[in-house]
């Protein structure tokens, strides 16, 4: 398979994760769901990466702690939001976050063209005045935009200061703990039907090992950029799942919004140049 199409499967996983997940909230709750994400998908990172605890700085455990609440937070606001928007719109508000990072990047005034762009496409998906939205919705995806932001940072660090996937399998474990706490909370007792537990798993395979495992072998033979440019296609591959997954149908107004926010993202990761780099590879 070509790297283009490894970084497709990849997405499609993950918004198939995404919808699987949404099936799941009756039963489970949106943080009962972070929770089954974290902790499985720890324990499949850990026993892939068997990271070593020796030689590490107080730096490096201090950023391992940073990504570990980022993904925590990131998560509980993402699936927040799910609850209350479609998939599609809810991917496409949380892409603001890399893409602010990206025109930040860029350092030219041509990005807040791609800016303004992003902000008309963002105000289309409201119909002008979000007044089909759920506004506390909004809220939980302009959070998840705000931490996936705050996450990518803090990945480049780790990604520094570990080799391989350490870092990450240590941040995922600290995510893991910091979800269980209102993950048991909000799932109660469906936690001891194996069958959700089970589900929860195939939630963690299917939006975080799977797809970033495909990443990785995509980044060994695609430039950053172009990889962050596929990346932007994330909000119509959650539109495209949540149409066929869920039965969730946009607006064409909506559906304007998204591509608005697709090409806005495009142009702004052309626009950032070498400094998108460090935003390439985002995991939720």
């Amino acid at each position: 398979m070509t790297a283009i199409g490894l970084v497709v499967v990849g997405l499609c996983c993950q918004e198939v994760g995404a919808s699987l997940a949404v099936v799941l909230f009756p039963q489970v709750g949106p943080l009962g769901m972070v929770m089954l994400r974290l902790v499985f998908s720890a324990l499949i990172l850990g026993l892939i990466a068997r990271p070593s605890w020796r030689g590490r700085t107080r730096a490096a455990w201090v950023g391992v702690i940073q990504l570990g609440l980022a993904l925590a937070v990131m998560n509980g606001f993402f699936y927040l939001a799910l609850e209350r928007l479609p998939l599609g719109v809810t991917v496409t508000i949380e892409v603001l976050g890399p893409l602010t990072l990206s025109i930040i990047a860029s350092r030219r005034a041509s990005a807040w063209i791609w800016a303004g762009l992003a902000l008309v496409g963002v105000l289309a998906l409201g119909g002008g005045g979000f007044d089909r939205l759920d506004l506390l919705g909004v809220v939980f995806a302009l959070g998840a935009a705000v931490t996936w932001a705050l996450y990518i940072l803090a990945s480049a660090k780790v990604g520094a200061a570990f080799p391989k996937l350490d870092g990450l399998a240590f941040a995922m474990a600290v995510g893991a703990v910091v979800s269980l706490l209102f993950g048991i909370v909000d799932a109660g007792s469906a936690l001891l039907r194996l069958d959700l537990v089970a589900l929860g798993a195939a939630v963690a395979l299917l939006s975080s090992t799977i797809p970033y495992a495909l990443e990785l072998i995509a980044l060994r033979r695609l430039p950053a950029a172009a990889f962050a440019i596929l990346m932007a296609l994330a909000p119509a591959t959650a539109a495209l799942a949540g149409f066929l997954l869920l039965g969730q149908h946009l607006t064409a107004l909506e559906l304007v919004g998204i591509a608005l926010v697709i090409v806005a993202s495009v142009g702004a990761v052309r626009s950032a140049g070498r400094g998108v780099e460090d935003v390439a590879e985002p995991i939720g």
